[in-house]
């Protein structure tokens, strides 16, 4: 595997983010379009039911990624506060943001505290923070 870093540590499933993502809006868009031509026949509510069925579908396929994203963000938010508190002695500073803290998990630890500090200080954002990351602490157990 590739050492991870700033211009690679996005992962991306192309199946998921992009074949099944066109799949399905074009299912949506296929299934309306049969709504408005069969309106006036006996496929009205075929029709209907699919289109249903098509947004059923990208309502699915949305919080299958978000649900997870959300208990992750949960669970690097608990590990990086404690690896202030092991560091420190102190919990994170409450005026960083998820966003932050989410980037803040790529810093080493020679730089983790410095950069807490700044992202608190200056309101970095998650791009910044992970910009001014030196020493990339990779993180290969993502979802």
């Amino acid at each position: 595997m590739q050492t991870q870093n700033y211009k690679n540590h996005r992962r991306m499933v192309p199946l998921y983010h992009y074949v099944l993502s066109i799949i399905i809006v074009g299912c949506l868009v296929v299934s309306i379009r049969m709504v408005y031509k069969n309106w006036d026949t006996e496929l009205r509510n075929l029709s209907i039911l699919l289109t249903g069925i098509s947004v059923a579908l990208l309502l699915a396929g949305y919080y299958l990624r978000t649900f997870p994203l959300k208990a992750q963000d949960r669970a690097i938010r608990v590990e990086e506060n404690l690896r202030h508190f092991v560091l420190t002695g102190k919990l994170l500073d409450k005026r960083l943001t998820m966003a932050q803290i989410i980037a803040l998990r790529f810093a080493d630890d020679t730089e983790f505290l410095l950069l807490c500090e700044k992202a608190a200080n200056e309101n970095l954002s998650q791009d910044d923070i992970k910009k001014s990351i030196v020493n990339w602490r990779e993180d290969n157990n993502r979802a």
